[in-house]
């Protein structure tokens, strides 16, 4: 058997599924990234461990110091634990719309946790904006700035990307997911482009996001709304910056919730919108790649860190999902 050197080494390496009923629907092999198996039950920790790593390397972060980052939860719960285990201390901002485990879930890792009312990234208030000025007046902190700092997407061009070749064989037709900070999309697709310049790299936008529009038209242009945490742009960031996306779709809430509902009711799988979002995004680009194609994406965290919201009958009855 195989045992971690430490706890931070559990980040990564995780596993990869064959999804049946995706599968079936698009006549492809659709494969999911289990990403609810780091130990902050999200992709996020990927990140975090990448910015945590980077900000120690460059001397930025001394023992002691204390890491402040805005965030829409997942990201947060990752620099918390790496912070513990590091020895740092992490002061969260996050936006009060959040789902009420992920707040809980920060308090009880120990960090300071700042609710900002939601507000458009043009504002002043904005959780980002609000957590860059959180750093300056904080001795000995830095920002984490998920948004643009591309330690954040190297992680995934060496680990994500470098792990979905090695699982599927070197035999990867198409990866594609949904962007928040974009460091997934834009990693992984710069990682498995340099293996394979052929692999079709797809981005899954939900309404609201500007995404979209953007790489099908080239205006930043925003639909409608989701209800989905932590995905969903309206700017290219830093980590998005040339990142290799061959074709874009936009998948509505009610599209990735069924595919939510499905995986759980037919697969055992309890998952977040979001990776209900980036399935959608796995059925639809298959069929546009066609039958017998290998496709890869993310399951971005575990549903339990939803209970609240999207399991709950009557909140789903509110936003148009029962």
């Amino acid at each position: 058997m195989h045992t971690a050197s430490d706890t931070l080494a559990l980040i990564g390496n995780t596993p990869l599924v064959r999804l049946r009923g995706p599968s079936e629907e698009s006549g492809c092999d659709i494969f999911g990234k289990c990403e609810f198996t780091n130990p902050g039950a999200s992709i996020k920790d990927r990140a975090a461990l990448a910015i945590v790593e980077d900000a120690e390397a460059n001397g930025s972060l001394q023992p002691g110091g204390a890491i402040v980052e805005g965030t829409a939860g997942n990201t947060g719960i990752g620099l918390a634990l790496v912070a513990n285990a590091r020895g740092y201390r992490t002061i969260i901002v996050m936006p009060e719309t959040q789902s009420r485990e992920k707040m809980d879930t920060l308090r009880a890792l120990g960090a300071e946790l700042v609710l900002v009312p939601a507000a458009p990234f043009s504002s002043p208030c904005h959780f980002v904006h609000t957590s860059r000025r959180l750093a300056e007046e904080t001795p000995g902190a830095i920002w984490a700035n998920q948004f643009d700092n591309i330690a954040n997407r190297r992680a995934h061009v060496t680990g994500t990307a470098e792990e979905i070749w090695a699982q599927m064989e070197g035999r990867v037709d198409g990866f594609i997911c949904a962007a928040g900070t974009g460091g997934t999309i834009a990693g992984v697709g710069m990682g498995l482009k340099a293996k394979d310049e052929r692999v079709c790299i797809g981005l899954a936008d939900p309404h609201g996001a500007a995404l979209y529009e953007y790489y099908a038209h080239g205006e930043l242009k925003a639909e409608g709304s989701s209800v989905a945490e932590g995905i969903g742009q309206g700017r290219i960031t830093a980590n998005l910056e040339g990142a290799p996306i061959d074709t874009q779709f936009r998948i509505g809430d009610v599209e990735g919730y069924g595919w939510v509902r499905r995986l759980l009711d037919e697969e055992g799988l309890c998952l977040g919108l979001s990776s209900g979002i980036n399935v959608a995004g796995a059925v639809r680009l298959g069929r546009q790649l066609g039958v017998g194609k290998r496709i890869a994406t993310i399951l971005c965290d575990t549903g339990f860190r939803y209970l609240s919201t999207l399991y709950d009958p009557a909140w789903r009855a509110a936003k148009g999902l029962a």
